[in-house]
């Protein structure tokens, strides 16, 4: 789900030497999937041949699972409980997460995805009338913006509109990614 966001900030900060490798976005549907894909990920990493391995997932639902994978294997993974927190930088979660607890977010990438990632999934192309059942408990909807796309913009707007939403948008760039995969290569460089 960050791998677009990852390809901007390695070229943005000059890591064109790093190496992406990603599992699938569905993954955030089934977070029980994404400790035992991720082992398996580290396990083949290692086969061929890599040293320095950096984990772009958050905690993502896991509960946990996913740093004991990073345990194992003496990897570190990007800090937080999921995106996010970590796009708009930890201290910043920090104090808004009890301000945010009835809001949902969205990112680029759920801007990018909204109709395969809620709208079918869901049935809400089929059964609109599912709305309230779904997002009924959310007061407003929190579009995190990583980059300035008047699209994604809109698209945010209108599905606050759909959802029946109050609609936030909050300019937070890459966030806390930029400094933990600048981080992740200076760590290594010191091994």
């Amino acid at each position: 789900m960050i791998a677009r966001e990852i390809l901007a900030v390695k070229q943005q900060l000059g890591l064109e030497h790093l190496e992406l490798t990603c599992l699938p976005a569905e993954f955030h549907f089934h977070p029980d999937r994404i400790a035992p894909a991720m082992d398996k990920a580290i396990v083949e990493a290692k086969a061929e041949g890599y040293t320095h391995i950096y984990v772009g997932y958050a905690d993502c639902g896991t509960g946990g699972l996913l740093d004991r994978v990073c345990e194992k294997h003496g990897v570190e993974r990007i800090a937080g409980p999921h995106c996010f927190a970590f796009y708009q930088g930890a201290a910043a979660y920090a104090q808004v997460t009890d301000a945010d607890m009835m809001s949902f977010y969205m990112t680029d990438f759920l801007c990018r995805q909204f109709e395969a990632f809620f709208i079918r999934p869901l049935g809400l192309d089929r059964h609109p009338e599912l709305v309230t059942d779904y997002f009924g408990n959310y007061e407003k909807l929190i579009y995190l913006a990583q980059t300035d796309d008047p699209a994604l913009d809109q698209v945010a707007e209108d599905a606050a509109k759909m959802l029946g939403l109050v609609y936030e948008r909050r300019a937070t760039g890459y966030g806390d990614l930029p400094s933990a995969l600048a981080n992740a290569v200076s760590n290594a460089a010191d091994q």
